[in-house]
């Protein structure tokens, strides 16, 4: 084992893809020495040590320090042997956990992305071909539309779930240290469920985070919401539609799913409009219609709709879409805490349900780089607006503290990280190009 995670950590360090083993270590004899007298013994010449990488050493600490809380939450110490025995990292999680679509690709290209002609009439066909949907949309209240987006989007409606070692992929994000937290429950909830028996260690395959099944569960979403709606007396996410399906929904309804309420509408936004109440209140739809914000389709609200509390939400900035997100938009966010992620889902269950396009069209953006990402964090920190950490994942701490900036600036505030909100930051902030 430590020899695979030397070659891993050089892999790292060097860039290259050279995977050739390196030799054995040997140790260095000393020279020969005289007889000795009688007697007399000669002590034997010390051995050279061979130095511990830091990678390795790193990563041999943290697994140490993992098995103690391992083992207090309640794993022996025989399933721990077994099941983390020779694991190293894999170098392919921890890149791609960095360049997430939802968090670093252009709104407006994901949700192109997301929307096919193709996507739209296999989600169509099946909502009204699959007999289980009627019965699991009326047990957990989400509607079916959202459910087969949900299909569509996680795994092509069952075609692509992953091959990745879902214990591997979290023992590389634990020890990476980003999401560590996150990712040893993750892990120690997949240990779980394969000392309960009822899933292998060959069939916990997923994504690269860790995702499984034809509805992308994480393992203690699994094992808290995964049920068996087919009857056979086996939660199989993996090879029943109707267990993934009915497990996304009873997730959802754990998520906060409401009945007969909606996930959001686009809407107008008035001249003038103070774009700073941008992820701000939760109001009910008559408290932004005071305001002059208007549905872009021009329908009334339904009863429930308009009892609800909404958030106004500006995903491409002012230049783009805007949308009153109702509860339900923060239900499905439970799946992928991502704005990008949710309004996918919403959009393509509207598709599937006979909606047609957006009013107000997705802007054409450029795709800012990781560093400008991180260079834009940097510069609001550097300037007094602290968006957490520089990780170059835009979120919700970002969008806050750009927003607060952009008010500062006499700039509409509608926290959107332009490549020109990215030059001004980072020349009030002194930061080179």
């Amino acid at each position: 084992m430590a020899m695979d995670r030397r070659v891993f950590l050089v892999l790292l360090l060097a860039g290259c893809a050279d995977t050739s083993p390196q030799g054995p270590l040997t140790a260095i004899s000393p020279p020969p020495s005289p007889a000795p007298k009688p007697q007399t013994p000669v002590a034997p010449a010390p051995t050279p040590q061979t130095p511990v990488p830091a990678g390795e050493l790193a990563f041999d600490t943290w697994m140490q320090d993992f098995r103690g809380r391992a083992l207090a939450a309640g794993l022996s110490p025989a399933l721990l042997d077994r099941e983390l025995s020779g694991v190293i990292p894999d170098p392919k999680v921890i890149s791609l956990d960095s360049r997430q679509p939802e968090f670093s690709k252009p709104v407006g290209d994901y949700i192109r992305g997301v929307i096919s002609d193709d996507r739209v009439a296999i989600g169509r066909n099946k909502r009204e071909q699959l007999p289980f949907l009627p019965p699991i949309e009326a047990q957990y209240g989400v509607p079916r539309d959202i459910l087969l987006a949900v299909w569509a989007m996680e795994s092509a409606f069952g075609q692509l779930q992953g091959n990745f070692d879902v214990v591997r992929s979290m023992v590389s994000l634990a020890a990476d240290g980003r999401r560590r937290a996150w990712a040893e429950g993750e892990l120690i909830a997949a240990l779980k469920i394969i000392d309960s028996g009822e899933v292998t260690r060959a069939q916990l395959k997923g994504s690269w985070a860790g995702a499984m099944g034809q509805t992308q569960f994480i393992p203690s979403s699994y094992r808290a919401t995964a049920v068996d709606f087919d009857g056979d007396g086996r939660r199989d996410i993996w090879g029943s539609d109707a267990d993934a399906l009915a497990s996304a929904a009873n997730l959802l309804a754990h998520g906060g799913w409401k009945r007969n309420v909606g996930w959001a509408k686009e809407v107008i936004l008035p001249p003038g409009f103070d774009y700073s109440v941008t992820e701000g209140p939760r109001e009910i739809p008559a408290w932004w219609e005071a305001r002059g914000v208007r549905r872009a389709d021009g329908l009334p609200w339904t009863a429930q709709d308009a009892a609800s509390p909404a958030m106004l939400i500006l995903p491409a900035g002012a230049a783009g879409p805007a949308f009153l997100a109702l509860p339900n938009h923060f239900a499905i966010r439970t799946y992928n805490n991502s704005t990008s992620y949710a309004l996918g889902i919403g959009l393509l269950a509207d598709r599937f349900a006979g909606g047609g396009p957006l009013v107000t069209p997705w802007p054409v953006e450029t795709p800012l780089s990781m560093s400008d990402r991180m260079a834009a964090q940097i510069a609001l920190a550097r300037v007094g607006f602290n968006p957490g950490p520089a990780d170059g994942v835009i979120g919700a701490g970002t969008r806050r503290a750009l927003r607060a900036w952009q008010q500062s600036q006499q700039l509409p505030a509608d926290g959107y990280l332009s490549n020109d909100m990215v030059a001004r930051l980072k020349a009030q902030a002194g930061i080179t190009p």
